[in-house]
């Protein structure tokens, strides 16, 4: 790897962050498949690949969807999240649950088969395809955002998107043109974080 193309790839890692409000742009099928192509290239325990992935650009499941996940956010959400986010990041999070994601012109259910991995290894698993899903999305200019407040209600995604028991749902993730550009994200410095040899 030449060092340009180091560079590129460190770029797009750093400046991935959470976008709840878009376009209404489709997304054309085959950035779908390469994004989702570049999630099954994540890790997993024991190379079990047990990620199942759900494509949903129906208006009336995605409609749904958002549904689901504002009945969450106000059955709970919001309040054990008010005192946990700074105001900023509480109202944009708010703004994307009672709307903003459900605007999303595609929504991707990520799942667990859990004939082909154990409980215990699902989020080791299924997250780095999640991490590797949002970073694709980057790459091809595209916002997203990992979201896991619809899987409480397990039921109803499985009543809604048909996927069989021995499937759990284990993140919902948006994506779409963003609807306003935002600055790089804000992270403390990794040397604030890091400890040589023990901490």
């Amino acid at each position: 790897m030449n060092s340009d193309h180091a560079e590129a790839v460190l770029g797009i890692l750093t400046s991935q962050r959470a976008h709840r409000d878009f376009l209404p742009d489709a997304i054309p099928e085959t950035d779908i498949e390469k994004i989702l192509t570049a999630a099954t290239h994540a890790p997993s325990a024991e190379n079990s690949q047990p990620w199942e992935f759900i494509v949903v650009t129906d208006d009336k499941l995605r409609a749904a969807l958002g549904e689901l996940m504002q009945r969450a956010w106000d059955g709970g959400g919001r309040d054990a999240s008010r005192d946990v986010l700074s105001a900023g990041v509480f109202a944009d999070v708010d703004r994307g649950l009672t709307g903003g994601i459900a605007s999303a012109p595609v929504m991707i259910l990520c799942c667990a088969d859990l004939n082909r991995t154990r409980k215990e290894t699902v989020g080791s698993s299924l997250f780095p395809a999640v991490q590797n899903l949002l970073v694709a999305a980057t790459a091809l200019g595209y916002g997203s955002a990992l979201t896991t407040i619809a899987t409480v209600f397990t039921h109803e995604l499985r009543n809604l998107l048909g996927f069989p028991e021995s499937v759990v749902p284990v993140a919902l993730v948006p994506l779409g043109r963003p609807a306003r550009k935002m600055g790089l994200p804000r992270r403390d410095p990794a040397g604030e974080r890091t400890h040589q040899n023990g901490w």
